[in-house]
């Protein structure tokens, strides 16, 4: 993962969305254990809060457990938790703002279908 420290998303923010990325992806399966907030701060060189705040972003949410004395945990249903929160986001950041902006446009419904098979042709 590379920190954009001059992003305007916080650090913390960052440090959430790589370890979401992990657990979607597979990397960190659901009920192992993720790098502690020591292991994460060293690597990445940020201040142990900091990767504390991430965590704890992560657990609020429910997707991230703590075993006493063990460390942190992936929750059983986190990727299908995690992919929820994405689609959502997905639909809102984007799709809604795309329709907003063909309306304007007066793009119709088959020309926008049209131009997302194009994006995936290009792959």
């Amino acid at each position: 993962m590379e920190l954009r420290l001059k992003s305007e998303k916080p650090i913390y923010v960052q440090l959430c969305e790589w370890l979401s990325d992990m657990i979607i992806s597979g990397t960190i399966p659901e009920g192992e254990q993720i790098p502690s907030t020591t292991e994460i701060s060293v690597e990445y060189k940020v201040n142990p809060a900091t990767a504390l705040k991430g965590i704890n972003m992560l657990v609020d949410k429910g997707v991230i457990f703590k075993k006493r004395g063990l460390g942190m945990f992936v929750s059983v249903g986190a990727v299908e938790k995690l992919k929820a929160e994405r689609q959502q986001d997905f639909q809102q950041t984007y799709v809604d703002k795309m329709c907003e902006e063909a309306k304007k446009l007066g793009i119709s419904k088959n020309e926008i279908i049209a131009m997302i098979e194009r994006g995936f042709e290009n792959e």
